[in-house]
C-alpha cells in the first residue's frame, strides 16, 4: 500500500528553494534542468542535483534522491551538512575556488572533480555544471550543481 504521507522534501521552504534553483539554471544555461520544471521531477531525476545556501561555510539545503543514493546520506543527514565535506580534504581548496568562479560567472562547467561519499569512497565526476541560485530579487542565495556521469576511483 502506497503511503499518503508527504515526502521529506515536500514542504514550502524546499519547494521555494527548488523554484529558485530551477530558475537559476534556466537563466544560466538557457534551458530547463528537468521537464516539467517542478520539485517532484527534480527529486526523481536520475542525474545528481545538490545545492547549498551561500555563507562562509555553505550548508546543503537540497539533495535529490540520486544524490542521496550516491553519497550515502539520507535527506535528514544531507540537509545541513557542510558542503565542503563533499570533497576530500586535499580537494577543498580547489572546490572553494570553483565556488568563487561560479559566483563571479553565474555558471561554470568543470570536468574531472574528485568527491567523497559518506563512507569515504571516492569518485570522479566527469562533467559537472555549477550555477548560482537567485532569489526573487535576483540576489545570490546559494549555488547548485548537477552531473550525470561519474566513475568510482576504487573500481
Amino acid at each position: 500500500m502506497k503511503s499518503t504521507a508527504p515526502e521529506v522534501w515536500d514542504n514550502a521552504a524546499t519547494r521555494q528553494w527548488v523554484a529558485w534553483l530551477l530558475a537559476g539554471y534556466r537563466r544560466a544555461v538557457g534551458n530547463d534542468l528537468v521537464t516539467p520544471a517542478d520539485a517532484a521531477t527534480l527529486y526523481g531525476t536520475p542525474d545528481v542535483v545538490v545545492s547549498h545556501r551561500w555563507s562562509d561555510d555553505p550548508l546543503f539545503v537540497y539533495a535529490n534522491a540520486a544524490a542521496q543514493k550516491m553519497w550515502g546520506y539520507s535527506w535528514q543527514q544531507f540537509v545541513g551538512l557542510p558542503s565542503r565535506l563533499s570533497a576530500p580534504p586535499e580537494e577543498r581548496l580547489g572546490r572553494a575556488q570553483l565556488l568563487q568562479d561560479g559566483l563571479a560567472r553565474g555558471a561554470v562547467v568543470v570536468h574531472d572533480l574528485i568527491r567523497i561519499t559518506a563512507n569515504g569512497r571516492r569518485f570522479r565526476v566527469h562533467d559537472i555544471t555549477l550555477w548560482n541560485v537567485l532569489d526573487d530579487h535576483d540576489c545570490v542565495v546559494g549555488q547548485a550543481a548537477t552531473y550525470g556521469t561519474f566513475s568510482w576511483l576504487d573500481a
